[in-house]
C-alpha cells in the first residue's frame, strides 16, 4: 500500500492544539470586551450604561487583570457620558441640547465599539475625555 492511499482526500488539516495559557488569554480578552459591550444595555435598561460594566467588572476583576483595568475604564467613561447626557437634557431648554443628545449617543456607541475591538485584541484602551473617578493602579 502506498502512503498517498492512506490519506483521506479533501479533509482539512487538523486544528492546532490550544494550550491552557492561550485559552485563559482568550477568556481574559473576551471578558474585557464584555465590560465595554455591557454598556450598550443602557439603551434598553435605565442606568444600564453603568450597571452593565459594573457587574462584569465586579464578577471578574480578581480573576483577570485586563478585566480589572478595562472594567474601570468602561465605568469611568459611562459615568462621564451620563453626566454629559444630564447636562444635555438641561440644555434642551436652550435648544442646543437637541443637537447634543443625538451627537452624544452616536459618540458613545462609536467609542464603545472601538474599545470593544481594542480589548478583544488584548490592548488596554483609554477612552478620550473620560473623568477618572475610579483610579487605575499601574503596576508597571
Amino acid at each position: 500500500m502506498n502512503e498517498n492511499q492512506d490519506q483521506v482526500p479533501n479533509q482539512p488539516p487538523p486544528l492546532p492544539v490550544q494550550t491552557p495559557g492561550q485559552a485563559m488569554d482568550k477568556q481574559e480578552r473576551n471578558w474585557a470586551m464584555f465590560c465595554h459591550l455591557a454598556a450598550l444595555s443602557g439603551y434598553l435598561v435605565p442606568f444600564g450604561f453603568i450597571i452593565g460594566p459594573l457587574v462584569v467588572w465586579l464578577i471578574k476583576k480578581e480573576e483577570y487583570p485586563l478585566v480589572d483595568d478595562q472594567g474601570k475604564e468602561a465605568i469611568n467613561f459611562q459615568i462621564t457620558m451620563t453626566i454629559c447626557f444630564i447636562v444635555s437634557v438641561i440644555l434642551v431648554f436652550v435648544l442646543i441640547g437637541i443637537l447634543l443628545l443625538p451627537a452624544l449617543a452616536i459618540f458613545n456607541i462609536i467609542m464603545i465599539i472601538v474599545a470593544t475591538i481594542k480589548a478583544n485584541n488584548g490592548e488596554r484602551y483609554r477612552y478620550p475625555f473620560a473623568i477618572r473617578i475610579i483610579k487605575q493602579i499601574d503596576s508597571e
